[in-house]
């Protein structure tokens, strides 16, 4: 579960009622924190990509540090998770998957070997 603290939540963004109205189709939890101004959201990954997409679809450009603050904590792939690509589609490259995980360097080079050593 992650837990985003969205400061001034309501005063940031336009249209605040229907982004609330998609989080909670979602399934996170939005509150605020208090009395103050600022908000709490709670989730899962999944539900915040499922959040991003339908702000992403709405184009209202007040949303868009929701977007980027939920895109900020995505959580970092496990070294499986890695494998598991390199795995599904083998002609992809290291900077491939570097730019599509965010792994570093040494993450992805790992994914390699291990799949290219299990052969």
């Amino acid at each position: 579960m992650l837990d985003i603290q969205l400061n001034s939540f309501v005063r940031r963004i336009e249209k605040a009622n229907e982004l609330k109205a998609q989080i909670k189709s979602s399934g996170a939890k939005l509150s605020r924190k208090g009395r103050s101004r600022h908000w709490r959201l709670l989730g899962t990954w999944p539900q915040f990509q499922n959040i991003i997409q339908q702000a992403q679809s709405f184009e209202e450009p007040s949303w868009q540090w929701v977007i980027e603050t939920l895109k900020s904590h995505q959580p970092k792939p496990q070294i499986e998770d890695l494998i598991e690509i390199v795995k599904t589609n083998p002609s992809i490259t290291q900077q491939q998957l570097i730019s599509q995980t965010d792994c570093t360097l040494v993450e992805a080079r790992k994914a390699f070997d291990v799949v290219e050593w299990e052969e």
